[in-house]
């Protein structure tokens, strides 16, 4: 069809002849042409209706979009479902983009002294030989909260955990102090972590040469 147009607009030839090439008989040209324009008036108004509640709620997403104008659309006598409005808005570049779901614990770009990895090649056959330190985040209604934890690595057992709405060292700090308080390790303990700045400050490192 889009063939058909293409060579009716530069006049190669009649359209009977090009109909002809594609097995098609004129009358099914027309009223494809005719059903394309109904299309692009239907498209070209659901976009303006889109566009005036999208003023109000920039980032609505189709679903509710759809219930939202759905009156609308009965009141002007537009038949558009919810696949359809999504094919619409997605073919105008129009779809809401998603905002990143997760928050970024780990700031590795820092000027502190970074350790080697030392349990590269170490076995871990008792507790207390390794611990692991991490920060992972909890997603709430109000935003985000962390949860700094120490894990035995070889039990697998938290050790020591603090959960603080922010990133600072403090909540590290604590959760540290509250695993050197229960647990108390015997001298040699390797402390492993992913080298973020928490991890890597001298109040923290500090902290494990003087008890660990």
């Amino acid at each position: 069809m889009k063939a058909a147009a293409i060579t009716k607009q530069t006049a190669i030839a009649s359209m009977s002849k090009v109909c002809a090439c594609f097995n098609l008989k004129r009358d099914a040209y027309y009223k494809y042409q005719q059903r394309w324009k109904r299309y692009k008036s239907v498209e070209s108004r659901v976009i303006e209706l889109v566009k005036e509640e999208r003023k109000m709620q920039p980032r609505v997403g189709v679903r509710k979009l759809y219930e939202t104008l759905l009156p609308s659309f009965k009141s002007t006598h537009i038949k558009v479902g919810r696949d359809s409005l999504f094919d619409i808005l997605r073919a105008n570049n129009m779809l809401v983009k998603r905002k990143r779901a997760y928050a970024k614990t780990t700031n590795s770009y820092h000027h502190f002294h970074k350790y080697n990895n030392l349990i590269k090649e170490v076995q871990v056959t008792k507790p207390n030989q390794v611990w692991v330190s991490d920060i992972t985040y909890i997603r709430t209604v109000k935003g985000f909260c962390y949860l700094a934890l120490i894990t035995d690595m070889y039990s697998r057992k938290i050790i020591g955990h603090d959960l603080s709405d922010s990133l600072e060292l403090a909540g590290c700090l604590r959760a540290l102090r509250k695993a050197l308080w229960h647990t108390k390790p015997a001298a040699g303990l390797i402390h492993h972590s992913d080298r973020g700045v928490q991890y890597c400050s001298h109040m923290y490192v500090n902290e494990l040469k003087r008890k660990a």
